[in-house]
């Protein structure tokens, strides 16, 4: 039987079944902490956080049964954090496990992969990427080893084919030749086109294919045992979004993530877990205020160069990196507005 079920046909491969006896539930509940004070305001409250496996430098946090997340930081990729400024996690089953996201290099990849295997000794089946940035896939070769499927968004080889030269030169560049050693683009064996579900024993996770938003090829990941969702970089959370697909396309599908009765969700950059809907209203608060006034400037006959100095400039003490990353946010937004 495959272990791989959609509404439509897959693009890519299929995975065969793989099969490993279950393992008693001991190991890992012997790791998890006391339970912890909830996070900030929106924040889910975590089971446990498990320290830094030997030799890693990274921590991850059980955010619902079976469900692990590492935080990563508020800051551009560098050789001191190596790529680790995403948020990455791994969801274990019965029988296997999948990881959603592998961080920005191979070294923090193998970091986030020695956590999964103190965790347990489930083999890796899965590993999903929510998008093509640099941050959250090029960690996927620490998981070669482990022959699983990668999985992605039907245009997510499409998007990694295109940039590869781009992201293999400017991660360099960013990381340094020792923070970037190893990495490589990994494309997916396995397309969403609609919806794909992934057994891993006693618990599935269904993938989502959206619509162009934060990109073109996003993926929404859910774990359907937990009702935890993994949004990927469709929700920011005090790091300021980052817009490489549509502004009209993100605002709709916001709109529509804001309505969703899930548990818990997981960002791309943020806290480990999150509630809807107070989660994506600051997202929601700032893509309105650049579109309503990158109108209203292109309205006035105002150029590129005006938007940029004005345009969504009552958001700045609301957002870490804003100076990093808002001017590109207004020029992606003036060049799709000024054709509506």
């Amino acid at each position: 039987m495959d272990r791989l079920r959609q509404g439509q046909a897959l693009s890519g491969e299929v995975a065969d079944e793989i099969r490993v006896p279950a393992h008693a539930l001991a190991l890992q509940a012997c790791r998890r902490t006391v339970l912890k004070s909830a996070l900030a305001l929106v924040a889910a409250p975590l089971l446990g956080r498990l320290p830094a496996a030997a030799g890693a430098t990274i921590e991850v946090s059980e955010i619902a049964p079976g469900v692990f997340v590492h935080q990563g930081r508020y800051e551009v990729q560098s050789p001191e954090n190596r790529g680790d400024i995403s948020n990455a996690g791994f969801v274990v089953g019965d029988e296997a496990v999948a990881v959603i996201d592998t961080l920005g290099s191979a070294k923090v990849g193998r970091e986030l992969r020695a956590a999964i295997k103190a965790v347990t000794d489930k083999p890796i089946r899965y590993v999903v990427n929510t998008h093509m940035h640099p941050d959250h896939v090029f960690g996927n070769a620490a998981f070669k080893e482990d022959a699983p499927q990668f999985v992605g968004h039907h245009k997510l080889r499409r998007g990694l084919d295109a940039r590869a030269g781009t992201y293999m030169t400017s991660g360099k560049a960013m990381l340094g030749d020792d923070a970037f050693e190893g990495c490589e683009i990994i494309l997916p064996t396995v397309e969403v086109k609609d919806r794909l579900t992934l057994d891993l024993g006693g618990r599935t996770l269904v993938c989502e294919a959206q619509p162009t938003a934060h990109t073109d090829n996003d993926l929404i990941v859910t774990d359907s045992k937990t009702d935890t969702a993994f949004l990927g970089d469709l929700l920011f959370s005090q790091h300021i979004p980052t817009l490489d697909g549509s502004l009209r396309g993100w605002m709709t599908l916001i709109d529509q993530i804001e309505k969703r009765q899930v548990a818990r969700v997981v960002p791309g950059h943020g806290p480990h877990a999150m509630h809807l809907p107070e989660a994506i209203l600051p997202e929601k608060r700032y893509w309105a205020v650049v579109a309503a006034d990158v109108r209203a400037l292109i309205k006035d006959g105002k150029d590129l160069t005006d938007a940029t100095k004005t345009a969504g400039q009552s958001e700045r003490g609301n957002w870490k990196l804003f100076d990093q990353y808002h001017v590109r946010n207004v020029t992606s937004a003036y060049a799709e507005l000024e054709w509506e």
